[in-house]
């Protein structure tokens, strides 16, 4: 930097990360663009198709053991739950990842 720039340090590091976004965004743009075509070449070779047919069978067996683990963990967390608390649990699905649930129970109004 020469002494008659106005220019601050800060600023000048300022720019260095506006710099490195744009070779990083330079180069997902190229991986994207390269997944596209070899996706589109492989949609072309009829023998692709039969290599992509293997992977849900490898999926379908990962999801079920997946499903093992996790009914595994749900009941390790109600035992847990049942042993360390005086409140009522059930296992069920959660769009939040609980594993268990707590049963709240209604009361009736007075």
């Amino acid at each position: 930097m020469d002494p008659g720039s106005t220019a601050s340090p800060l600023q000048c590091t300022a720019g260095f990360p506006s710099k490195n976004r744009v070779a990083i965004l330079a180069e997902l743009d190229k991986e994207k663009r390269k997944l596209l075509l070899q996706n589109q070449s492989s949609t072309n070779n009829p023998g692709a198709s039969i290599a992509l047919a293997r992977p849900n069978m490898n999926k379908d067996f990962r999801d079920h053991s997946e499903q093992q683990h996790i009914a595994a963990q749900q009941k390790a967390a109600l035992q847990h739950a049942h042993a360390h608390s005086s409140g009522y649990f059930i296992t069920q699905d959660s769009a939040f990842g609980n594993l268990i649930l707590p049963v709240i129970p209604r009361l009736e109004a007075e």
